[in-house]
């Protein structure tokens, strides 16, 4: 096994693990890499390790050289802009294989769900309505919710990880103690429905995260409970090697970087 083609990782979602055991299962050496020391499953393989902490491009494009990495999946978080340009750019650099795991999308507009372009705009939206906000975006971008929440004097919650950089960012961004929802998803509908009746919750805001990401209960949910929906839309950067099924990602992989030698009658490697 110690001769397998050794994989970076990037995770840090549900579908980190899966994706994992996958690579592990065909022949694959794993270092998933996330950003946080977050609990998260990643796999239980022998051929899985894991490795913590934010990496910016050059400091990818290190671990790819020490490691010795075969090629880089990226199967971040579809919101995560920064870290897919960082690690195309590193995985270039390095000359490896780059391939990116997005998951498909679930919302479509309609007249309860709204799309916004950006989290600006969608604060702007959310907040105009004058009811009580539950953002469901996680803790970095709260920024302008806060600051739309107090122009127009509204009440304003956050759900999110309870990590230490998630309180970080709710001082920073100034976000009162009692607006701040921690728990870790993804969430029930039954779930969603009572924190919107508790906090009586007029407009819920959501990513595009998917059905990994709980997006289909928080519809529902407001659906049912007659809240008006903002949705921040994805990011558009689909390419070839952007893959909605772990089969098929990795059996491109398998193409560019086959997981064990290739050995030939002769018993020669290719």
């Amino acid at each position: 096994m110690n001769d397998a083609p050794h994989i970076l990782l990037l995770g840090g979602t549900s579908e980190t693990a899966p994706l994992a055991v996958k690579l592990a299962t065909v022949g694959y050496q794993v270092l998933v890499s996330t950003a946080t020391d977050a609990d998260l499953a990643v796999g239980d393989h022998p051929a899985i390790c894991r490795r913590c902490g934010r990496l910016d491009r050059d400091q990818l494009a290190a671990l790819i050289e020490y490691d010795r990495m075969a090629a880089v999946i990226d199967a971040t978080h579809p919101y995560a802009r920064d870290v897919h340009q960082a690690a195309r750019d590193a995985a270039t650099h390095s000359q490896r294989p780059y391939l990116r795991y997005q998951r498909q999308a679930l919302v479509e507009a309609s007249g309860a769900v709204v799309t916004a372009r950006d989290h600006d705009e969608a604060a702007q939206l959310a907040c105009a309505a004058g009811r009580p906000v539950l953002l469901t975006t996680g803790s970095r971008h709260l920024g302008p919710y806060v600051a739309a929440a107090q122009h127009n004097g509204i009440a304003l919650y956050a759900r999110m990880l309870n990590h230490p950089e998630a309180v970080a960012a709710c001082e920073q961004a100034g976000l009162a103690e009692q607006g701040r929802i921690f728990g870790r998803g993804p969430f029930s509908l039954e779930q969603n429905r009572a924190l919107i009746r508790h906090y009586h919750i007029g407009v819920l805001v959501t990513k595009d995260s998917g059905r990994a990401g709980g997006v289909a209960e928080k519809l529902a949910a407001a659906r049912q409970e007659q809240c008006r929906v903002i949705v921040v839309q994805r990011p558009d950067e689909t390419t070839d090697n952007t893959f909605d099924d772990m089969d098929r990602l990795i059996a491109a992989l398998q193409q560019c970087c086959p997981p064990i030698p290739a050995v030939l009658k002769t018993g020669e490697l290719k």
